[in-house]
């Protein structure tokens, strides 16, 4: 019985890494559909996120599982519930990347990408296609010096975050209306994409030290 608990708690792992690689893909595919306005890209990231959900039910099923048959103590305890926290962060980053993709697809024949935003869009993007992929080696390896890597990133995106907003709220913006919902709704996917990352790599960290006083400094 212990073998095949101890088989189950890795399945829940490898599990995660396979819906972290579908996330990493989402992205990298929302980030292209978005900045370049190919809605044929950003429909593959809408059908994608279908098959994350998936993933992530039958994954939560295995968790509670688990939890009824094994009652799981102590530090295994711990794997396989914040299993079903990291998974849930990780359906939302699904989402967030479906968002984006949706934009682009919204706006299709025209770019979704406001003018004189472009490089900023450009650059979010790049971060968070960054955060996706050392989020999924985080995820396969815990190595904690990625979870720190990911806190640095997300700190960027955060200022990136905020100098969207400077300038939509400046006198010099003079984007239309729907350029402006289109930039804050983009900018605020992308953020909110980001900190879902450092949420996991909060419950990572803590899952391979054991010290949550440690793990607080990656901030959600």
């Amino acid at each position: 019985m212990r073998d095949v608990f101890q088989q189950e708690l890795h399945e829940v792992q490898e599990r995660l890494v396979e819906i972290a690689e579908l996330v990493e893909v989402s992205i990298e595919n929302a980030v292209t559909a978005f900045t370049k306005s190919d809605v044929g890209v950003a429909e593959d990231v809408i059908e994608n996120d279908v098959r994350i959900d998936e993933l992530t039910l039958a994954l939560d099923e295995l968790a509670i599982n688990i939890l009824a048959l094994q009652q799981p103590v102590a530090r295994d305890l711990r794997i396989v519930v914040s299993a079903l926290r990291i998974s849930s962060s990780l359906e939302r980053m699904g989402d967030m990347a479906e968002h984006i993709a949706q934009l682009a697809r919204y706006r299709f024949p025209e770019r979704a990408v406001p003018k004189g935003l472009k490089s900023t869009f450009a650059e979010m993007g790049r971060l968070d296609v960054e955060i996706a992929r050392s989020l999924t080696r985080l995820l396969r390896t815990q190595d904690i010096a990625l979870a720190n890597q990911i806190r640095d990133e997300d700190d960027k995106v955060d200022e990136l975050h905020a100098s969207v907003f400077d300038k939509l709220l400046s006198e010099r913006w003079k984007g239309e209306a729907t350029a402006t919902v289109d930039a804050t709704l983009a900018s605020r996917y992308h953020e909110r994409f980001a900190d879902h990352a450092v949420s996991i790599a909060k419950k990572v960290q803590y899952l391979a030290t054991g010290d949550w006083a440690g793990a607080d400094d990656v901030h959600a």
